[in-house]
């Protein structure tokens, strides 16, 4: 077994999944490239919108862009489906332009793991919506969302 292990790892139970759906959240808000890509093996394979992305290099590669366009970016996941090594997540972030413009990103993800927890392919459907800067539903400091923030359900997104 390779010395790379993400747990908790396959097959899924409710509550794993819904703790890897949880990790991958705080990874994301953590806005760190390289930490991010740490979860997903060296060779997997993403389309994100309309890009097709490989290896962990280009993953690093994107989520720099990313973050250095999308600016105080907030995110928030929440388990939709699992089964043994694949589970579906929705999603929605907030981030602003340069210029100061707001939107909301609502998405959909599929995920595959392999035997050793690491995202082998990640599949991301994304809108964005301009959106006012008073009708921001994501309000904490930059990093993990605390764990008494209502959940997308919660907030009705």
């Amino acid at each position: 077994m390779s010395a790379e292990i993400r747990k908790p790892l396959p097959p899924f139970t409710a509550e794993t999944a819904a703790q890897k759906v949880r990790m991958a959240e705080d990874g994301w808000n953590s806005r760190n490239p390289e930490k991010v890509s740490l979860a997903y093996t060296k060779d997997s394979a993403w389309r994100n919108r309309a890009e097709f992305i490989n290896g962990r290099e280009e993953i690093q590669t994107f989520l720099t862009r990313k973050w250095e366009k999308e600016l105080d970016y907030r995110l928030i996941k929440e388990l939709w489906s699992y089964t043994d090594n694949r589970i579906a997540v929705r999603f929605a972030y907030e981030w602003r332009d340069d210029s100061g413009q707001w939107y909301r990103a609502y998405g959909n993800e599929n995920w595959e793991f392999d035997e050793n927890g690491l995202m082998q392919k990640r599949f991301a459907s994304i809108n964005d919506l301009p959106i006012q800067e008073s009708d921001r539903k994501f309000h904490w400091p930059q990093g993990r969302r605390p764990d008494d923030h209502p959940s997308l359900s919660d907030l009705g997104l």
